[in-house]
């Protein structure tokens, strides 16, 4: 066989997996979203069932010996060719797949999935003691894949893993490993307190009694769906539904869907929920359409792609340009924002107070919130903490860190689902989105001008074209932190950030 024909086999072989994955995806979408309740307990054996198919198939020998035949041949000379990518990719998966027991990868699926489906009855009702054995499961399975990943040598160019967590993380921020991640937390953390005591103590304070008057949910909806179309979201491939814990998911071209969380007396959740997962779902609908299927047409990373919905959600959606444009419209929507003015709101919607939801955070304390699961899931690995001991530590963490704690689980150790589903070593790429959305946007504005005066007039296009260009047609090209350095001329760093919400909260609250 030649190399042109392993890798059209490549191709075809991994395609076809591609759109397995599709399927799954379409049904984590359903069960989030429409499921009728005594679906679950199928729908955890249907991913089970899938989870053992795509092991089977990602552990095909015949992947071992086209990738042989492909390497080192002239297809993948040009290392950041669409072949080299994804060859390169294509054989971390594999071997890492290859590693992981068949045995795990299904048994971990189906206690993800029912550990997700229990969270979400589970945590309306304070039911931390019911929950606590579906978690303590999910942490052992994936601490035993965390053990299995460790032991295999990253890929080519990325630095060693350094503790067992690194294996974990390397999954969602490629080469990201937490001797790097750590220093950037510490300056991160030393500048937001400051910036923190000194709003806290300038005496001002938003009214922000105005959000949560009525807000009916299908005026909510309407007003979010006028948003989404205004940003550049295609309405004819996506579309909008409520949810427990708002998600973008991506079913293949043409099928990128958000949800969302309203509530009847609160403005910042559903609206801003939307915009945030919109800038995920912006970046899907970006990505090379020609290369699905394979890295090359995936997004990189999620800090990256937390990058565009953090971008949409604040440096664009709490921007006073933005409301210059919209809120004649939302007055006209809503009638609690009659006697309210376009400055009044505008600090509103930017107030800064430490509170206890992590998904309600300002951008002054959001990155705090993060730093608090990020403690938290290097003790769990390191073996200093147990499943047992996370609503005392949480509560101990959110009070050094934010000055408040919980008084229940569902806003404290339960309000997230991401540990039910197993992801461990997701949350950091919150906060590297932050920072990749600052320095990405500083750029953009030295490029195009000052972007604010365009968002007033409703031209959102100019900036989403510079990001699509930039950054979505490049898929998995690069690595994260190369992509930053590439788009942005600096490796990534919390300077711009910081930076950045000194001006905005300067001028907010002097």
């Amino acid at each position: 066989m030649t190399p042109e024909a392993a890798y059209e086999s490549l191709l075809t072989f991994q395609r076809e997996t591609a759109y397995l994955a599709s399927l799954g995806a379409l049904a984590a979408w359903d069960q989030r979203t429409m499921i009728p309740k005594k679906g679950h307990e199928h729908r955890a054996r249907q991913m089970a069932a899938l989870a053992r198919l795509f092991h089977q198939r990602m552990t095909d020998p015949r992947i071992g010996e086209w990738l042989e035949k492909v390497e080192g041949s002239p297809l993948v000379q040009d290392p950041l060719s669409d072949a080299a990518v994804n060859v390169r990719e294509w054989r971390q998966a594999y071997e890492r797949a290859r590693a992981i027991p068949e045995r795990l990868a299904v048994e971990l699926a189906q206690a993800e999935s029912e550990a997700e489906s229990f969270w979400e009855e589970a945590r309306p009702r304070d039911d931390w003691r019911g929950f606590l054995p579906y978690l303590k499961r999910v942490y052992a399975l994936t601490k035993e894949k965390a053990e299995v990943l460790f032991a295999l040598p990253p890929a080519p160019g990325d630095p060693p893993y350094g503790e067992l967590y690194d294996a974990l993380l390397d999954g969602y921020e490629p080469g990201m490993r937490a001797r790097e991640l750590l220093p950037l937390f510490a300056e991160l953390k030393e500048g937001l307190k400051g910036l923190l005591d000194r709003i806290l103590g300038s005496g001002k304070r938003p009214d922000t009694s105005i959000l949560h008057r009525p807000y009916p949910v299908e005026a909510q909806r309407r007003f979010a769906l006028e948003l989404l179309s205004a940003c550049g979201y295609d309405l004819e491939a996506g579309r909008l539904d409520p949810t427990a814990h708002p998600f973008e998911i991506a079913i293949g071209p043409g099928d990128v869907r958000i949800t969302t969380r309203y509530y009847e007396d609160f403005f910042n959740a559903g609206i801003f929920g939307t915009l945030h997962e919109m800038g995920h779902a912006l970046y899907e609908q970006g990505l090379p359409k020609e290369h699905w299927g394979t890295p090359r047409g995936e997004a990189v990373s999620l800090g990256v792609h937390e990058s565009q919905s953090r971008t949409w959600e604040n440096l664009v959606g709490r921007s006073l340009g933005f409301w210059e444009r919209f809120f004649p419209r939302a007055r006209e929507i809503f009638a609690s924002l009659g006697d309210v003015s376009l400055e009044d709101f505008h600090f509103a919607v930017n107030a800064v107070e430490p509170s206890l939801i992590r998904v309600e955070a300002d951008e002054v304390t959001y990155n705090l919130h993060i730093l608090v699961r990020l403690e938290l899931e290097l003790a769990l690995f390191r073996g200093e903490l147990s499943p047992e001991d996370l609503p005392e530590a949480w509560a101990e963490k959110y009070r050094d860190h934010l000055g408040v704690a919980p008084k229940d689980y569902k806003d404290g150790v339960m309000q997230d689902v991401h540990w039910a589903g197993g992801l461990f070593g997701y949350f950091p790429t919150y906060t590297l989105g932050n920072l990749y959305a600052a320095q990405f946007f500083q750029k953009a504005e030295a490029e195009l001008g000052p972007l604010e005066p365009r968002f007033a007039r409703g031209d959102f296009r100019t900036f989403l074209d510079w990001t699509r260009a930039r950054i979505h047609a490049e898929g998995s090209r690069f690595r994260p932190r190369v992509l930053v350095e590439r788009v942005t001329g600096e490796a990534p760093s919390a300077r711009p950030f910081l930076a950045y919400l000194e001006k905005k909260y300067a001028a907010l609250y002097g």
